[in-house]
């Protein structure tokens, strides 16, 4: 299928600065598909722990990222038809699939399997890299952020409604620890484009954020 004329909205931005939330939500207002990056790498993560994989064989750890049995179907995540919804969004889940978004041989084995998300009639797209590296022609870009302070408490609540215990003072030393990882890793660094708009949501609702962001997509789709 040719991509090049399927709209793309991609949506970058540090650990829970809330764009996962955001970019669903306009997904499901333009009818658009939606891609989350991070739950694959994440469930690189989660596999590499459940076989116990050496996280220093490479090699091992591309070849679990190109095998990896995943259907994304009505809000839940299944590896190898089990659900790993929540399983997937632990901090330690979180740390790890950081670090191995650091290696070359895993970034390229998921490139495709995320291109292939580009669907009629369009896909808004999450993660550290959609702008710069797996959708760079896409029409709006978006750099989307949150104080770490406000980030850690947004974790907090998200991880609490799920059950999962947590505290303020881990998840905010986590989320600083994988800003660090994110941006100054080699390949693909977290990082503002040129071409990007920056959203910040520290003061916004994710209603706001929503609508903002919509805002923009009309804007370039008018001017066109």
């Amino acid at each position: 299928m040719h991509t090049h004329n399927i709209p793309v909205i991609a949506i970058d931005g540090p650990s829970a600065s809330g764009k996962g939330t955001v970019a669903q939500l306009v997904a499901n207002t333009l009818g658009f598909h939606y891609l989350d990056s991070g739950a694959l790498y994440r469930l690189v993560a989660l596999k590499t722990m459940q076989t116990h994989t050496d996280i220093t064989d490479i090699t091992k750890l591309a070849e679990i990222a190109r095998n990896l049995a995943v259907v994304f179907e009505n809000n839940k995540i299944f590896l190898e038809d089990n659900d790993a919804t929540n399983a997937i969004r632990t901090e330690e889940c979180g740390i790890l699939a950081s670090k191995l978004a650091s290696y070359p041989p895993v970034r390229e084995a998921l490139t495709a399997r995320q291109r292939a998300f580009c669907q009629i009639p369009g896909l808004v797209a999450d993660g550290r890299d959609m702008g710069s590296v797996i959708f760079p022609n896409a029409p709006l870009k978006i750099f989307l952020t949150a104080s770490a302070g406000v980030r850690a408490q947004r974790r907090y609540k998200q991880l609490n409604e799920k059950g999962i215990n947590a505290n303020i003072a881990d998840l905010l030393r986590d989320i600083e620890k994988r800003d660090a990882q994110d941006s100054n890793r080699s390949v693909a660094p977290l990082q503002q484009g040129t071409d990007a708009r920056l959203l910040d949501t520290t003061t916004l609702s994710i209603t706001q954020a929503k609508e903002t962001v919509l805002a923009w997509y009309t804007e370039i789709c008018a001017n066109k």
